[in-house]
């Protein structure tokens, strides 16, 4: 194992954004839950219930958005006409209800700001520091404002995001397909890289593109989970790989 707490065979970490290099997740759980709850608050009435946090780990955490609108809904009977992609945020569709979380998130982004994990930070500059290639890997189509926003967009060579995925026709997480995409632009095969991720649909994707390693970032009190789903180790925060590699 390298100090970075990785086998010698990795030379490149595939980073998701979201809950491993910024605090934004509780920023989109806290969109999604006000998204649904006023959804399922006109469709059911005053008994409805709510979207909770099992929820978002178990339907959107790491989707891409119209695909967690879709699990969601399904886990609950519930199917939407699918829409347009430029629906209004206020019409009941799959892309409407997406364009509304989404413009919820910017909101919240704007004015709470974007902080990345300091513990992350330190690692990925170590990461950059011992030579290895880096990229960041994410469902979110606002992935590049946030990291400009949180001061780390130059830490990262590659960048797979919605709308890179978009352009591409890949599909998201639990498919491997934008790690993959990562790997390749970053001139590394999937077998030398790892995935540094804290969505179990992150470590789904991880397992099938069997990449080198899997490292489960557990900010959900879920590290049994992380691991039933592919992670090869499971951390509370990235610092801990810097600290206990020999």
């Amino acid at each position: 194992m390298t100090r970075l707490g990785l086998p010698d065979t990795v030379h490149a970490c595939l980073f998701d954004m979201d809950g491993v290099l910024t605090r934004t997740a509780t920023v989109h759980a806290a969109a999604w839950k006000e998204t649904f709850d006023a959804f399922l608050s006109r469709r059911d009435g005053a008994d409805f219930r709510p979207f909770d946090a099992t929820d978002y780990d178990r339907y959107v955490d790491g989707m891409p958005r119209a695909d967690g609108v879709r699990t969601f809904l399904a886990s609950r009977g519930i199917h939407l006409p699918e829409g347009s992609e430029d629906d209004p945020p206020d019409r009941d569709t799959v892309h409407g209800l997406g364009n509304r979380k989404n413009a919820l998130v910017l909101t919240k982004i704007q004015e709470l700001g974007v902080e990345a994990f300091p513990g992350s930070v330190r690692y990925a500059r170590a990461a950059r520091d011992a030579g290895l290639r880096r990229a960041v890997v994410s469902s979110s189509a606002n992935c590049q404002a946030v990291l400009a926003a949180a001061g780390i967009e130059d830490l990262f060579e590659v960048r797979i995001d919605g709308i890179v995925a978009a352009e591409r026709h890949l599909p998201g997480k639990p498919h491997p397909d934008t790690f993959l995409a990562a790997a390749h632009d970053l001139g590394t095969p999937p077998g030398a890289a790892a995935v540094f991720e804290d969505a179990l649909a992150g470590m789904e994707a991880g397992r099938a593109g069997a990449f080198g390693f899997v490292v489960g970032v557990n900010r959900a009190d879920q590290a049994e989970e992380l691991r039933r789903h592919g992670a090869d180790v499971v951390v509370d925060d990235l610092a801990e790989l810097l600290e206990e590699a020999p």
